[in-house]
């Protein structure tokens, strides 16, 4: 019996999949059009964004509106990603900005004189229930709430809210300050 050999060729590697892609690699994807990476993307972040959406504007429908709009000017600017920080806090800046762009377009952030200094509240040192802490926060009004959030939860700073909702630092801070208070009081009676 003869066996006969056929040449081989070398085989090209199978393109990588979406979900095995390296972040570079999924943005210079989703850069093409390819909606398998659009979609891997949206996979990878949207319940974070989500959750950052859903904390600004306090409303489940104003949230997912907030982020299908993210999402939507993410893939349309993604050009204009330098790839000086993660997609994934350049999408996170995109993204909040629309959640306040929707709300203020939902409701006109109030701005507020700077009375007093910024406090410094430990939230740690108390046992408040996440959800009841949550449900106080939703109670903020739209600003306060806003402010709160950006500052205290996602970590930016008061330029940084300023800029993106177009108040001055001292209108960030007295919101802050504010909402802190009235966080106080809707809490004096749980803690």
């Amino acid at each position: 019996m003869i066996k006969i050999f056929k040449p081989t060729t070398a085989k090209a590697s199978p393109p990588t999949t979406p979900a095995r892609m390296t972040e570079q690699e999924l943005v210079a994807a989703c850069r093409r059009q390819d909606r398998r990476a659009q979609k891997e993307l949206y996979d990878r972040y949207s319940r974070a964004m989500y959750t950052a959406c859903y904390r600004i504007c306090a409303d489940f429908d104003l949230a997912n509106d907030a982020l299908q709009e993210g999402f939507l000017k993410v893939f349309q600017k993604l050009d204009t990603y330098r790839g000086e920080s993660t997609i994934g806090a350049w999408m996170k800046v995109v993204i909040v900005r629309t959640a306040l762009n929707k709300l203020r377009r939902h409701k006109v952030t109030q701005e507020l004189p700077l009375n007093y200094a910024d406090e410094e509240v430990n939230w740690d040192t108390t046992s408040l229930d996440t959800e009841y802490l949550e449900k106080a926060i939703n109670q903020l009004p739209d600003g306060y709430r806003a402010v709160f959030v950006l500052i205290e939860v996602e970590g930016y700073k008061h330029q940084e809210v300023a800029d993106m909702l177009n108040i001055t630092v001292g209108t960030s801070k007295s919101q802050l300050f504010y909402a802190k208070k009235k966080l106080r009081e809707y809490l004096r009676h749980y803690v």
